[in-house]
């Protein structure tokens, strides 16, 4: 049995005015609150126990998903008593097992949950990080210069290729001892501290489809995408 942490304690800033009342993992996307969708694909993959890391109106998320029964899996609850950002809430979680999903509760996506576990266990990493290649076209024509302003090039609306964290992480239990106790500490600063440490961080870039929802027009884009594509999703009855 696989088990999976949801981080849900955010406050969900960048999308208000929708998350004045109401949590991010509960924002509607079809006919489902983000996180439901989330709770059925790892049910669907396997995952039969789910600790949700909640903080920020943790009473609204636990009086909706109780104790995961509905979904046929076990669900729980870690408490943050203060904001502790995305990576510190599992140093709350005593029991977790030596490999374990680690997600935000407020994305969606159609990667095998599963699998990307699976390959991580296999490669024997202590932290893998799914990727998704996003691409920014720049509106003007940009110009390139040197120290003193000379104009050495020029590209017209140049598009950007890079990798973006899709906030899904398989996680190995020996990362922990890179996480300070009782102090806010984010995907961020573990990364910059596997760096100096010389951790083997894995990337896996995912081919299919990935949203954020935290932005108010991605939040809406997921939403329309969500009704066309329910199937590849994979949600169960």
């Amino acid at each position: 049995m696989r088990r999976a942490i949801i981080l849900a304690g955010g406050r969900g800033v960048r999308l208000r005015p929708y998350t004045v009342a109401l949590p991010k993992p509960l924002m509607p996307v079809g006919e489902y609150p983000i996180l439901e969708i989330i709770i059925r694909q790892l049910a669907q993959a396997g995952f039969g126990h789910i600790t949700m890391a909640v903080n920020h109106q943790a009473d609204i998320i636990k009086a909706y998903f109780q104790d995961g029964s509905k979904w046929g899996i076990t669900i729980d609850y870690s408490l943050e008593t203060k904001p502790l950002n995305t990576m510190a809430p599992l140093k709350l979680i005593s029991d977790l097992p030596e490999h374990f999903l680690v997600m935000n509760g407020d994305v969606l996506s159609d990667i095998d949950y599963r699998g990307f576990v699976e390959s991580h266990i296999e490669d024997d990493r202590m932290f893998s990080i799914s990727a998704y290649s996003r691409k920014d076209k720049v509106d003007y024509g940009v110009l390139l210069t040197d120290e003193s302003f000379k104009l050495t090039g020029f590209e017209e609306k140049p598009v950007h290729d890079y990798l973006v964290s899709m906030g899904i992480y398989a996680v190995s239990r020996k990362i922990l001892q890179y996480i300070p106790e009782d102090t806010p500490f984010g995907f961020d600063d573990l990364m910059h501290k596997c760096i100096a440490s010389n951790v083997s961080v894995r990337v896996a870039p995912h081919g299919g489809y990935w949203m954020d929802i935290g932005r108010p027009d991605d939040y809406i884009q997921a939403s329309e995408e969500f009704e066309q594509m329910k199937k590849v999703f994979k949600i169960g009855g």
